[in-house]
């Protein structure tokens, strides 16, 4: 990839979050219950967050920017989009697909304590 970014990097991630609502809801899950994740993952809360969608910020900033990167984000294990999350070397795109991997989980039922690696 000669230096161009992944185009997940550029997109807003405002323009991304309902559809992980949607995905969530779908399975009887709730935003709430996304936004616990993504709490737990980057350290925003729930004022930052919605700065964030206002302000349309992108992915690549969302995680650059994010208060505290969770340190047990490296337990996220398995498989998304067809790549093991614990061996992309992309550290960015690693990060991407540990929330994509945690919205899943979500969508699957798996219990809050067990998506949060407690």
């Amino acid at each position: 990839m000669s230096g161009a970014k992944h185009r997940i990097y550029t997109m807003s991630f405002a323009g991304v979050y309902p559809h992980y609502i949607t995905k969530a809801e779908k399975k009887g899950k709730t935003k709430e219950d996304v936004d616990t994740i993504i709490f737990w993952l980057t350290g925003y809360d729930k004022n930052s967050l919605e700065r964030i969608l206002k302000n349309k910020t992108n992915f690549e900033r969302f995680f650059e920017e994010a208060p505290r990167f969770n340190p047990n984000a490296s337990k996220i294990t398995g498989v998304i989009c067809g790549y093991r999350v614990e061996e992309i070397e992309d550290k960015l795109m690693q990060k991407v697909r540990y929330l994509d991997k945690l919205i899943d989980e979500l969508a699957k039922g798996k219990s809050m304590e067990k998506i949060l690696r407690k």
